[in-house]
Formats: structure tokens, sequence, C-alpha cells
């Protein structure tokens, strides 16, 4: 009887347990439909915070190095895909190595064309939406309620520090960084909590490599992966092990890290602007700067200057310092482990980037708070779920405040979206903060420029001078602006201003620039004179060939003038136009076989130009292939292109 009564009390448990689980497993489900939705809502509001980008072009801020003038991206074909992703892959651009944000832009070029801006914007915003998603995720995980993460998630995706690293073209890295940096530490803490299974192994091993080529700053991510560790540890004490088993990922990015330095210093980029404690100040100043400006994003600029000389706050800020390492050495010894994750995620990501080191053009820049703010980020949300536990009658009052801070910064990310429109409003803007430096007002002087606005180019190259009068490059862009008029007394001072130029520096492009300046004033020899000069300094230098295959046309030299195609295509194998011209040289010289095979290359390359068909035409039908020279006649009339009628009609009509 016992026992019979026994069985029954068992079965009541198992039944009771059962329910309790299915009543668990719907609990999940629902948080987790909420927390999709409310996922969804955050990536809207995200994204219409940032659509005024998607009206806005590209600039002349490394735009044009990155991917507009970049020769792995612009001379793209069917045949070099491979081979100029290998040299993506294995050169840097301007000193920085991220190839594959690079290859990215040449997917968007061979797709888009650089003609639809629009789309490639949109890619910008779609990877910080990524990001946003996973910093929701990220947050749950590390114990956030539903609000901190929440609120998390929407300062990460909407404060004014974000635009510049989405709304920029060339700061792709950021996003594309960002998006496989975060990823694989989601999955690593999925990984600490539900164990590791092997998927999970592979997909952080995967991100943590393409976030490497993404962005060398991803060197951090195994740092950030010992701090979740102490995080999420019971002992909340950094264990040998731990770091132990980081082994393969600190020694990738101890790789990738040297390799950047190497580059850097290839390019200059670790020039030092400052050197010795001089370096400590701006660090220990530029800190509080983004400590302030975590709170108050105060006077953006896509430009941070140094300034000519440090005044009192540069060395009175060195105490951020020792407060920072205060903090860090007290939370870690009263086991604040909160305070000391968020703190020290925010450090490890941005240390590197606080110029001690090195120095770029600014001695701050906006877009180097992109993942490093997550941790301060993550102490705020984390303050606002404590202040509500501990004060539920102060609920109202802290949602009201924090949602009027987010819609405050919303707005501010959506009209600083907006100076990104162009080089014109972004170095507006720049100049309303710093009209010191010579970098702003030189570069809307090219954009003006470029515009055929000449008067406001000519103020602002001045400008430039007046600061900088022993800046050569000023003088070669005003002459540059000259050398576009046809008339004698512009090229003149065209011709004055590259002299000035010349003699503060001896450069290879100012003299080929002269050069072209003596050839359209019809001095053809004193332009022979100084190509020969600039071809001494450096034979690797394209334009010096352009310009003299150009000088010995005029002077009914076709041969030279093919020597001279022939030494530029050797340095650039797929500039289209040069192949073209090869082609007509040879047909000149009474080589069509010659000429057929450079036409046929121009062709390879680009399929749009009429000229390209016609001077095959010519060819073809010189070597009797009568009806390739009709379809390449047809080609060139479709394409609108119609030439010598003469040619045309002769072409059309044999037999």
């Amino acid at each position: 009887m016992g026992s019979k009564k026994k069985r029954k009390e068992e079965k009541r448990k198992l039944k009771k347990a059962l329910a309790q689980k299915q009543l668990v497993k719907k609990e999940k489900e629902k948080d987790r439909g909420k927390n999709l939705l409310t996922i969804l809502v955050i990536l809207v509001f995200t994204f219409a915070a940032f659509s005024p980008s998607l009206n806005n072009g590209y600039v002349n801020w490394d735009d044009d190095k990155n991917f507009a003038e970049n020769e792995h991206i612009t001379t793209l074909t069917k045949d070099n895909f491979w081979k100029n992703t290998k040299l993506i892959f294995t050169t840097d651009v301007i000193g920085g190595y991220n190839p594959l944000t690079i290859w990215t832009f040449l997917l968007e070029h061979k797709i888009f064309g650089l003609d639809k801006p629009f789309y490639w914007h949109l890619n910008n915003i779609l990877l910080h939406l990524v990001c946003t998603f996973f910093v929701f995720w990220i947050g749950l995980r590390l114990g956030l309620g539903y609000l901190g993460a929440v609120f998390l998630a929407l300062l990460f995706g909407v404060h004014p520090m974000r635009v510049e690293s989405v709304a920029w073209v060339t700061e792709r890295k950021d996003v594309l960084y960002g998006s496989f940096y975060l990823a694989a530490l989601f999955y690593y803490i999925k990984g600490k909590q539900d164990g590791f299974k092997k998927k999970y192994i592979a997909i952080i091993a995967i991100c943590f490599i393409l976030s490497l080529f993404s962005k060398i700053q991803a060197v951090i991510l195994p740092i950030s992966m010992i701090l979740v560790d102490y995080y999420l540890s019971k002992e909340k004490i950094f264990k040998i092990k731990q770091i132990l088993t980081k082994a393969t990922y600190l020694l990738a990015s101890f790789a990738f890290g040297v390799y950047g330095i190497l580059m850097l210093k290839d390019e200059g980029s670790t020039e030092q602007v400052y050197s010795g404690i001089s370096r400590i100040f701006i660090g220990a100043y530029t800190l509080i700067v983004y400590y302030v400006k975590a709170i108050i994003p105060y006077e953006l600029s896509p430009l941070y200057p140094y300034p000519s000389s440090l005044d009192w706050r540069f060395p009175v800020s060195s105490i951020s310092f020792i407060i920072t390492g205060g903090l860090l050495f007290y939370a870690y010894k009263k086991k604040k482990h909160v305070l000391f994750f968020g703190l020290g995620f925010f450090i490890a990501n941005v240390i590197l980037l606080l110029q001690i080191f090195g120095a770029g053009q600014g001695f701050l820049a906006d877009r180097f708070t992109y993942i490093s703010y997550i941790g301060l980020f993550f102490l705020m949300a984390f303050g606002i779920e404590h202040i509500i536990k501990k004060k539920a009658s102060l609920k109202p009052i802290v949602l009201g405040l924090s949602g009027l801070v987010i819609f405050i910064y919303s707005y501010m990310t959506f009209q600083q979206n907006k100076i990104w429109k162009d080089s014109g409003t972004l170095w507006t803007h720049v100049l309303k903060y710093y009209d010191h430096s010579t970098l702003p007002w030189g570069n809307r002087a090219n954009f003006y420029r470029d515009n055929g606005m000449t008067a406001q180019a000519l103020h602002d190259y001045s400008q430039v001078i007046r600061l900088n009068p022993k800046a050569s490059e000023p003088y070669n862009s005003r002459a540059r602006l000259y050398f576009n008029f046809s008339q004698r007394d512009s090229l003149l001072k065209a011709l004055f201003n590259y002299n000035k130029a010349i003699e503060l520096k001896q450069d290879v492009e100012y003299i080929v620039n002269r050069g072209a300046t003596y050839a359209k004033l019809g001095d053809l020899n004193k332009a022979l004179e100084n190509l020969n000069q600039a071809e001494q300094i450096d034979p690797t230098f394209s334009n010096i060939y352009l310009n003299k295959s150009v000088i010995y046309n005029n002077l009914n030299d076709p041969q030279n003038a093919l020597v001279n195609i022939n030494k530029y295509i050797n340095l650039k194998q797929y500039n289209a136009d040069m192949w073209y011209e090869k082609g007509r040289l040879h047909y000149i010289l009474g080589q069509p076989q010659e000429g057929l095979k450079a036409c046929n290359r121009a062709i390879s390359i680009r399929q749009d130009k009429g000229v390209y068909y016609f001077e095959r035409a010519k060819i073809n039908y010189s070597l009797k292939n009568i009806a390739q020279a009709k379809a390449d006649m047809q080609n060139s009339a479709r394409l609108g292109y119609q030439g010598d009628a003469n040619i045309r009609n002769t072409i059309l009509n044999s037999n």
C-alpha cells in the first residue's frame, strides 16, 4: 500500500515538474519573441537616425585613395579579379592594412559603380545595424535586464559619436570589423555560458580572422575575451589558465599588430608631431575628452587637428590616467566586477588609439570610440537598472530622462550625418571649430576647384598659404587651378605657382605638372626638359610618359610617342585609353597586327567607348577583316561615336 502511494506521489511530482518545465519554456519563448520585436524596433529607429547619409556622396578625404582612384578596384576586369584580390590582400592603403574592407569596395564598384553612392552608404548603415544587433544580445548575455539591454543597444546605435564610422564610406572598416568582432564576442560569451560547441569555436575563429582583415584594431579581441572570463567567473579574479587559452588569438593579434606597425612606418603614418612626455599629455587629454563626449557629445568634428602648442590643460590631464588606473585597481580588489569590466573594456579597446605611440592627422577621432564606448555604455545601462531596482518610485523619472537623452542623441546623429553630404559641407563644418588648420582649407579648396568654383578655391588656397607659407602642396594645388584655363595669363600664373612649389620641394609630380604647363604654353622643348628631369628623379611616375607621349604626338613623332606609351603601360596595365592610344600609334606606323592586339586589350578593359571600336574597325579593314570591321563600326555608332564620315561609310559599304 505504501509503495503504491509512493509511486503516486512520484508521478504527481513528475507531472508538476513537467508542467513547470513547460511554463519556463513558454516564458522563454515569450521573452524571445519580445526581445526579437524590441531589437527590430531598435534597428528601425537606428536606421532612421542615419538615413540622411543615404543622400550623401563621397568626400575628398581618403575616399579617393581607398576606392575612387584605387587601381586595384578601378581596373577590375573578369580576367584580373583574382590577381587584384591578391594585390588587395598583400598591400596597404595609406599605411593601413584592412584588405577585407577594400575588397568590399571592389565588389561594390563592380556591382553598383561609383555613380551610385546610395548603395555604398546603405551598406555602411546595414553593417552598423548588425553591430547594434549583437550589442543588444551581448547586453542580455552579460546580465543586463530587458531595459538595460535596450538602453545599451540604443546608446550604441544612435550616439552621435557613431556618425563618422557610418556616414564616411572610407570608415567601412569600423562597421565591418565591428560586425565580426561583436559576433565573435557574442559566441564566446554564449560558449562560456552554454558550453563551447564545435560550431561556436569555428564561428569565433572565423569572425576573429575576418575582423583582423577588416581593421587592425581587432587585435584587442583576446583582451576583451579575458575581461569576459573575469566578469563571468565566480571568483572575480584573473586566472593564468584563462589567459593561456587565448594564446592562439594573442599570437594572431601580435602578428597582425607587428605587420600593421611596419606598414605604418613605410607610409610615414607613425611620424611624431610631438614626442616624449608630450605624447603622454596628449593621450591623457584625449582620454578625458572621450569620457566627456560619451555623455555630452559637444563640438563634434571629423577632424581634431593637433594644437600648435600644448597649454596647461594637457599636463593637468595626466590625472585621468591616475584616476582610471585607481578605479580599475579599486574595482578589482573590491570585486566590483561590473565597474572593472565596463571600464576595462573601454580602456582596452581605446588605449592603442590615444596617439601616445603614433600620430595621425588629428589627436583624437570620433571613430576611435566605435567599439570601446560599449564599455562605458554598459556602465550607464547597468547604472540605470540599478537605480530603478533600488528606487522603484524613480522608475518613471529615470525612464523619461533616459528616453529624452536617446531622443536628443538621435536628433544630433540625424543632423551630424548631413555634414558628410560632400567635401564642401564637410570641411566647412570643420572650419567652424578649426580655422587655424591648413587641411580643411586645402581640401575645401580642392572641392571648389574640382567643381568649377574658381573664386572660392583661390580664396581657400590663399588661406592655406597664409597659414603655412613654407608648404609646397598649396602652390601645386593653386597651380592646377590656373592650369585648367587656356588663357596665357592663367598658364603663366600656374607656372609661377609650380616654380614656387618646386623651390620648396623637388617633388616629381610638381616637375611633371610644370612640364605640362610649358607644353600648354607651346614651349615643347622646355616641357620635355622638365619631363626628362622628372624621369631622372622617379622613373616609376607614370604621368611622365603620358605627358611625353602627348608632346611627341604634337611633334608628329609617333615612334617616340609609342615608346612612352609602352613605358606607361608597363607601369599601369589596365588603362584602357592608353591601350587604345597604343593601337592607334601602331596603325599609324604600319603595324596593324600590333595595333589590333592593343585595341582588343582596350576593349577587354572597357566596352563602353565607341572610339575604341572605331579604331579597331579601321585596323580590321586594313587587314581585310571586313566582317569584323563592319561589326566594330556598328558598335561604335551604337555607343554614340561617329568619327570620320568618309571612313565610316567606306567600311560599312565595303564587300
